[in-house]
């Protein structure tokens, strides 16, 4: 086993002890850093111009913004936010389809920066019990 593979595991037996022991409020909190990371890693593949790696970080991320945080909205008890949300989520996976695709860092940064904003909204939230 090579020094990446071994940290990579490290990194996925941690993730997955993170995850086991969250609350639903600091899993959706872990939902945005991994979209922020992969946003970061996607905009550096970008400079450098490796395509291949570019596209996984993406891919990363709007997955994460798709199956993670569209797929967990309560449209029930969100009503209209829950709906506004799932339109600026969908909004997020557009632009980072066509960012992908262009070879725009600004649209990968403007979608980081919505995140960060939700992100930060939803850091303030204390957990009802």
């Amino acid at each position: 086993m090579s020094a990446d593979q071994g940290i990579n595991a490290y990194q996925q037996i941690s993730l997955q002890t993170d995850i086991a022991g969250a609350t639903p409020h600091q899993l959706i909190v872990m939902l945005f850093d991994g979209a922020h990371s992969a946003l970061a890693q996607a905009g550096i593949w970008m400079a450098r111009g490796n395509i291949a790696r570019r596209g996984e970080e993406v891919s990363r991320a709007i997955a994460i913004i798709e199956c993670g945080l569209l797929a967990t909205l309560d449209y029930e008890k969100g009503k209209t936010l829950a709906q506004d949300l799932a339109n600026l989520y969908r909004y997020m996976i557009y632009t980072l389809l066509k960012a992908n695709l262009n070879n725009d860092p600004e649209a990968i940064k403007h979608v980081d920066a919505l995140l960060k904003k939700i992100s930060s909204a939803w850091k303030e939230i204390t957990p009802q019990r």
